[in-house]
């Protein structure tokens, strides 16, 4: 079939069809861009000139040529070009040079997807073997499906080029790195593809990931280069730099052709998803081999099963989205490579460069969320230089409609900046243990520097996380491989979807989205399939689905609360201060609306009592004078409306000015905040600690707000619609919304306050934000007087049936130190009362297990209730921050140098020997011990114990 002339007739069929030809908004054909070219580049390496001759008979594209230079001259290089421009050929060949040079070194390939490096490995051979170097070039893969025994293989003779993902590189690499030794002290390049995917959360994340990965190779003596490859986006330089950590220089202008490509923007009359139906029956009946891209796995699966519905190409469609398992992404990716499937229903993750062949159309199904996405979701298309189309078929948010009125904006617009925020707590926290626990850390070395850094390391500290060694000099971790903890795509937990009937694992599900999109009720799409969410259980991190072919989908409902934590910056914005900082919210899931699957009519409201996901996040906020709210009312406009309409519309746009989709945001408005005194609009990210969305909304505001009043004033709805300020994932279903009341806010909000406005005296003066809650230092109103006691008992627990008959042991003797006297007393059996009597004159009792142990014995001679005694159990402590408990022998010899006269055992010798004298003595010492462990901890702030790698190290206490 000619491809050529489909494409083009397929356009020219669309746009003259009686019955679409009115959809389509906007069509232009781009035209075909002709390469760049560099025949003989001159990189001052005579081998590296044969090899790029052998490699490319007829030159290199010169984005290639420049960025391999700077490679082999000693450059961190990022190459940031459009896709299927050659970027391989960037690290390909200086990786291969160095071979040539060294056989002994060694290449990391790091992919986001597994099928990327199966790609990039028969690329890499193919290569290798033009070069002349099949045989002296080795690479494997090391990923979740590598068996055990090619990986101890692997492990024992690492090959040349190591391709691997980020999540082995975590989990499988770095903690075992000492096994690694040969790979990481020859380690001369670490290749990154795709790596404007490693933004947001997983780009926090993976920026400690390859700080963690330099350390390890600083450790075992190598220094390796870092060569990325990225899509077009802003700023390629800054974030390669931000995520290594090393200086970067970026190569941006593409020397690679591209084929004509048609671009087509459609207003649908009937709803996106029945025209992308439309299109793509068309596109099968053609033969085109299409790609259609969703913003959700739940529009992917429905479209699928609409597509599928009637068809004749039904068998050969398919859905493909995260969430999948391995394998049946595998297969889909095999069929359509092979050309099995003519079309695939995708969410992003088929965005990247995995070889599915080459593709004729690409669909998309609402505006992607950014320019960056738009571009390489169409450069899926087209790659063997055919001619190629993308359509996009606008929804009805706002940015979609935003275009379908200024189509020609869209294509004036340069890419976003990526975005990543290293600095958040909850993150840096993670790796900082994980690091440790590969390698101790140094309190002085560059890895541990900054602000966030340290803020971390004070707080691991005090959890026990982080244990400092007795010289105060090091670092290191409570556990010997936390890594599993750690969830590289998230900031939370993930949660298994379980079918009821099969018992089988169906897919995953994102902890902080699990109460909205799995709570008892939801439906639950997989793989063309309905399934309704039967239970949430928290507690084992599950969620049990029943298949059913239900006729509805569900939407949540939910209600939001913002606490403001700390303010980080405050500025004046014409009419309105605008600050951002650390939020905390709170959101209740109360229910959940049915919508029926055809005809999008909502059926019923079901409650829910689900418990409050509390989250800390970054925001942004705009605090509106009483002046602007007085106004409104008194015009009797519906203020409360207004200031919603604005929150959802500053979200839906939002994506033009970074790089996020409008589920990455959340926000909340409120007619009066009692931190901050007047009304309030937040915008925060969506995530655990933030990613960094606000904080660059926050530079932009002003141009955000104007940007925002033009969008919703070129709307022609009348009263407000998913095109200007209705939101889809609104929790109060878009009520209460007032857009007239929304533009007249925005018009005011532009303007300075007139000279000598003041605002109502019934509320705050001005906006001035205070963290929430403040805790006053302690005060001390002098010594506090403690007492320090142990008992032997008469019998063992195996005597009298377990530890837990304690109050069975008899006492055979109690010693009691008095802080005040600086004394010991000693009490026998038959003064238990009097000692039990004097616990009641101290400020604090001290005892090491007294609460488990030396409380229940004396619940064996009387009823008092010892547990309302202030007391303090270093045993407790110690197990409450290291999670294991420590003996009072270990303890004392690490802290002290001192060491116990004798054991418990000994003592129940003695009493049946009726040696008394030797008991007390005995008592006495391990009485004094504990006491000067309180003292030692009280004045330090730590007791110091050998961990389980034998190393001396720091216990933080706060008594």
């Amino acid at each position: 079939m000619d491809r050529n002339g489909t494409i083009s007739e397929y356009i020219q069929s669309l746009v003259a069809s009686p019955r679409m030809a009115g959809e389509v908004v906007y069509h232009t054909a781009l035209d075909p861009v002709p390469a760049r070219m560099v025949r003989k580049p001159d990189w001052g390496v005579p081998e590296a000139a044969c090899l790029s001759a052998i490699l490319a008979t007829e030159g290199l594209y010169a984005h290639q040529a420049d960025a391999i230079g700077r490679v082999l001259s000693g450059e961190n290089v990022v190459a940031a070009t459009p896709t299927a421009s050659g970027k391989t050929l960037i690290y390909n060949i200086p990786v291969l040079q160095r071979l040539k040079e060294n056989p002994s070194a060694r290449a990391l390939y790091l992919y986001p997807l597994k099928a990327l490096a199966r790609d990039q490995l028969r690329a890499l051979q193919e290569t290798a073997g033009a070069a002349g170097m099949a045989e002296a070039v080795s690479a494997a893969i090391y990923d979740g499906d590598t068996t055990a025994w090619h990986r101890k293989k692997i492990r024992d003779n690492p090959p040349s080029v190591l391709m691997t993902n980020p999540d082995m590189l975590h989990l499988g690499l770095l903690p075992y790195h000492e096994t690694w030794h040969t790979f990481f002290a020859n380690l001369a390049f670490v290749v990154i593809d795709e790596i404007h995917t490693y933004r947001g959360v997983m780009g926090s994340h993976m920026a400690h990931v390859f700080r963690r990965l330099y350390r390890v190779c600083t450790h075992h003596g190598a220094a390796p280069l870092f060569v990325a490859g990225s899509a077009t986006i802003a700023n390629p330089e800054e974030l390669a730099g931000q995520l290594t950590g090393r200086p970067t220089t970026a190569v941006t202008k593409s020397g690679a052709p591209r084929g004509k490509r048609h671009v087509v923007f459609m207003n649908p009359v009937t709803g996106p998803v029945a025209t992308t139906i439309q299109l793509l029956r068309a596109a099968l009946y053609r033969g085109l081999r299409t790609i259609v891209y969703t913003q959700s796995r739940k529009l992917a699966e429905l479209i699928s099963i609409w597509a599928e519905k009637k068809s004749p190409h039904a068998h050969q469609i398919s859905s493909y989205r995260a969430g999948f398992l391995p394998d049946e992404r595998r297969e889909i990716e095999r069929k359509l490579s092979a050309g099995e499937l003519l079309a695939v229903i995708s969410t992003s993750a088929l965005e990247l460069g995995i070889d599915i062949g080459d593709l004729d159309l690409c669909l998309l199904v609402g505006y992607p969320g950014s320019v960056m996405a738009t571009w390489q979701r169409g450069g899926r298309v087209g790659r063997a230089g055919q001619e190629s189309a993308m359509i996009l078929i606008a929804g009805e948010d706002a940015l979609d409609q935003y275009f379908m009125r200024n189509p020609g904006a869209f294509l004036s617009l340069p890419p976003e900046a990526a975005v990543i925020n290293p600095d958040n707590p909850a993150i840096v926290e993670k790796h900082l243990v994980c690091a440790a626990a590969e390698h101790r850390l140094r309190v002085d070395e560059p890895f541990l520097q900054g602000a966030a850094m340290q803020r971390a390391v004070a707080t691991l500290e005090k959890k026990g996380e982080l244990l400092r060694s007795a010289d105060g000099m090091y670092l290191f971790a409570s556990r010997k491989r936390p890594h599993r903890e750690v969830d590289l795509r998230g900031a939370g937990r993930s949660f298994k979807v379980i079918c009821d009937q099969t018992g089988d694992h169906i897919g995953d599900i994102d902890g902080m989205r699990v109460f909205r999109d799995a709570h008892p009720g939801a439906v639950y799409l997989h793989m063309g399939q309905t399934h309704v969410v039967k239970n949430l259980d928290v507690g084992a991190m599950r969620v049990i689905v029943s298949r059913q072919p239900v006729n509805y989908y569900t939407k949540p409902r939910s209600t939001k609360d913002t606490e403001i934590l700390e303010t980080f910056q405050t500025k004046q914005v014409a009419g309105i201060t605008v600050c951002t900082g650390r939020l905390r919210v709170t959101e209740t899931i109360t229910g959940y609306e049915k919508w029926r699957l055809y005809g999008k009519r909502r059926v019923s409201v079901e409650p829910l009592d689900l418990p409050p996901l509390v989250f800390e996040t970054q925001g942004v906020w705009l605090a509106i004078p009483d002046r602007i709210q007085d106004a409104a009312e008194s015009e009797y406009r519906h203020f409360m409306g207004g200031i919603h309409a604005i929150e959802h519309a500053v979200i839906g746009v939002l994506p033009i000015f970074v790089m996020c989709d409008r589920n990455d945001l959340g926000g909340i408005s409120m007619t009066f905040h009692p931190q901050v005194g007047t009304p309030v609009i937040f915008i925060y990210d969506a995530v655990a600690g933030g990613i960094g969305l606000s904080r660059q909304a926050y530079e932009k505001v002003a141009e955000i707000l104007g940007f925002t009043r033009n969008l919703i004033s070129q709307c022609p709805c009348k009263t407000g619609c998913p095109a200007c300020v209705h939101s889809p994932k609104c929790g109060s279903g878009n009520r209460p919304i007032d857009k007239a009341c929304a533009l007249y806010l925005l018009e005011q909000m532009a303007r300075p306050p007139a000279a000598g406005a003041r605002s109502r005296t019934r509320r705050a003066a001005a906006p001035v934000l205070q963290p929430a809650r403040t805790i006053p230092p302690p005060v001390r109103t002098g010594d506090v007087r403690f007492g320090v006691f142990d008992i032997e008992t008469q019998r063992s627990a195996a005597e009298v049936g377990g530890w837990h008959r304690a109050d069975r042991m008899g006492i055979s003797c109690v010693v009691l130190y008095d802080s005040a006297t600086d004394t010991y007393d000693a009490f026998l059996e038959n003064q238990v009362a009097a000692f039990i009597r004097r616990l009641s004159d101290f400020d604090l009792v001290v005892g090491f297990n007294n609460k488990r142990f030396d409380n229940q014995v004396l619940a064996g001679y009387s009823d008092a209730d010892l547990s309302r005694l202030p007391t303090l159990d270093i045993l407790e402590e110690v197990h409450k921050t290291l999670g294991y408990r420590l003996s009072l022998d270990s303890l004392a010899e690490i802290t002290l140098g001192a060491k116990k006269s004798a054991n418990g055992l000994q003592a129940l010798i003695w009493w049946q020997q009726g040696e008394i004298d030797k008991i007390v003595e005995y008592c006495k010492k391990d009485v004094q011990i504990t006491k000067d462990l309180y003292l030692y901890g009280k004045i330090n702030g730590y007791l110091l114990f050998r961990n389980k790698a034998k190393q001396q190290v720091r216990l933080p206490v706060d008594w």
